[in-house]
Formats: structure tokens, C-alpha cells, sequence
């Protein structure tokens, strides 16, 4: 088995077609489908269901598709640590986060890029609960979360702390007050991210303990939307202090205290453990470090122990 015939089979497996795989690899159907039968010749196994419609993978075929796509992945890293052995002045800096934590990435990238105009950068979007394997996989170097992983195979780096805020309308009843108890908020109409999270059940959990309801009237899949549907006149809502700021800034949210929900999060910079980084990525790191030292609290930089 080569990468050559593990590339063969994904081209296959994503095209979901032979003959489309051909033509995305510029061959012909009967040498891709050779390639195919020597591959399964070798696993002694058939990873191509024959009898489907379209390329249909086996169980077989499935389990060999996670590893070939690690494998190919790998190659490409090798590629690219190559290439900037042979030239510092080219990389890639490629990193994966969220919607939420993009926004503490915002300042840090503009710095990293007055100091390295010629690295790439490239955020993935992507859900922290998928993180810990898009790292393993090494589909990215880095990522930013705002969990501790609990696998001992990641390193993580505390890098910002945020909290929770209570925000409204202007026009709110209750914008006048500096705070207000949880207790009070049992009437109110909340709208909610729709994205499970500790965070949100930690929510849920203070409503019940304070035995509170909590009123999730309408349900939004982005903390864009939630902010611009409360500013205008909507309910309320609980949001990263760090999605907020600017609208609270412009007046176009108020910010009250509710004691009973005073929770802190901490972003954290992640990588695995064992890496050996590019230097895009250690020089990434080094902007991270700098920013915490010159600027102070909310930037940190503090490397966890393992969990």
C-alpha cells in the first residue's frame, strides 16, 4: 500500500463515482479502478460495495478511509515543514475555532501580521467538540477553545479570560438598574444560542438551583444574531462578554450583574502535545505571549499541566 493508492481511494470515496475520480486525477476509469482492486488485494478486503449505484464504501472501506485521510494529511505536513526548511520567509499559519472564539483571534492576528506579512493565515471554522480530533487527525496545527481537553495527548495554553454577561435593550425595563438577582428574571423572555454547551447548561443548572424559570422564548444558531435580535427590543439574553463589548460600547445593548451568574471563561490556544510546529505557528505563539505581557488582564499566557 502507497499514498498513491490511499489518494486513488479517497478520490473515489469522495466523488462517490470511478469515473469521476478519473478525471479529478487525469487517468483513466480502468487504471483508477485497477489501482482500486490492487488496494483491495493487498487489505484483503473489498472496500467498494460493486452491487451500489455509486461508490459506496464497505465497513471495511470506512475504516480505512479515517486512516487514509490521517495519512494524506501527514503528507501534506511533511510538505510543508519541507518547504519552509528550504525558505523562512514562506508558511502557513492554519488555526480552527468557533464563532465566539474567531473574536479573540481579531487582535492577535493583526499583530502577527505586521510582524509576518508573508505567512498565510487561514481560520477553519469549526465546533470545539470536534477540536481534540481535527487536531489528532492534523487537520490543523492549533486551535482555540474555551474548555480545558481532557486528553493528555493536547497541550493547552490559557490566553484570555471573558464572562458571562446579561444584556437588553436600551429600552428595557430593567436598563436602569446596575443589577438585579436571578429571581427577577423569571418573567423575562430569554433568546438562546441553539448550540449545546457547558456554558448553557451551567445556566440551566443556576435557574434550577435558585428555583428560577428560565424562559428560552426563541433559540438563534449565532451570537450575531442573538445580539442583533435583543437590540432590537427582544427579550434578553446571556452572552461571551467578548461578543458584546462592542454593542455595549455603542449603546446599543446594556450590561447589568446577576450575581448568581457570574461565570468566567478562559480561552485557550491548543496543539498536540508531541507536535513539532511550524515556524508559522511558533511565531503565532510568540505574538500570544507578547500581547499577555504588554497589554495584561483579559490576555494571559499560561501553560496547563496536563488534566
Amino acid at each position: 500500500m502507497d499514498l498513491f493508492q490511499l489518494e486513488t481511494f479517497m478520490a473515489v470515496a469522495e466523488e462517490r463515482s470511478f469515473s469521476r475520480a478519473a478525471v479529478r486525477l487525469h487517468r483513466t476509469q480502468p487504471a483508477i479502478s485497477q489501482v482500486i482492486r490492487k488496494l483491495e488485494a493487498e487489505m484483503d478486503e473489498v472496500l467498494f460495495d460493486r452491487a451500489a449505484r455509486d461508490a459506496t464504501l464497505t465497513a471495511a472501506g470506512e475504516v480505512l478511509r479515517g486512516y487514509a485521510e490521517r495519512l494524506l494529511n501527514l503528507r501534506g505536513e511533511a510538505t510543508t515543514a519541507l518547504s519552509e526548511l528550504r525558505s523562512l520567509h514562506r508558511g502557513r499559519l492554519n488555526i480552527a475555532a468557533n464563532e465566539y472564539t474567531c473574536l479573540y483571534l481579531l487582535p492577535v492576528i493583526d499583530a502577527f501580521r505586521r510582524l509576518s506579512p508573508q505567512i498565510q493565515v487561514t481560520v477553519q471554522r469549526s465546533l470545539a467538540s470536534r477540536m481534540t480530533e481535527e487536531l489528532m487527525q492534523h487537520s490543523v496545527e492549533c486551535g482555540i477553545v474555551s474548555y480545558r481537553p481532557d486528553d493528555p495527548q493536547i497541550k493547552s495554553i490559557v490566553v484570555y479570560r471573558d464572562e458571562l454577561v446579561f444584556v437588553m435593550h436600551p429600552g428595557h425595563p430593567l436598563a436602569r438598574a446596575q443589577e438585579v438577582s436571578i429571581h427577577q428574571l423569571g418573567a423575562e423572555n430569554f433568546v438562546a444560542h441553539n448550540v449545546p454547551s457547558p456554558l448553557r447548561q451551567k445556566v440551566v443548572q443556576a435557574f434550577q438551583r435558585h428555583k428560577t424559570p428560565l424562559n428560552m422564548a426563541v433559540e438563534l444558531p449565532s451570537l450575531e444574531a442573538i445580539k442583533r435580535f435583543v437590540a432590537m427590543g427582544n427579550g434578553v439574553a446571556l452572552l461571551p462578554g467578548l461578543t458584546a463589548r462592542p454593542e455595549i460600547e455603542r449603546g446599543e445593548l446594556v450590561q447589568l450583574r446577576v450575581p448568581e451568574l457570574s461565570f468566567e471563561r478562559r480561552l485557550r490556544v491548543v496543539h498536540r502535545r508531541q507536535a513539532n510546529l511550524s515556524h508559522a505557528s511558533l511565531a503565532f505563539l510568540k505574538v500570544v505571549e507578547s500581547m499577555a505581557a504588554e497589554r495584561g488582564d483579559p490576555f494571559h499566557f499560561q501553560v496547563e499541566r496536563p488534566a
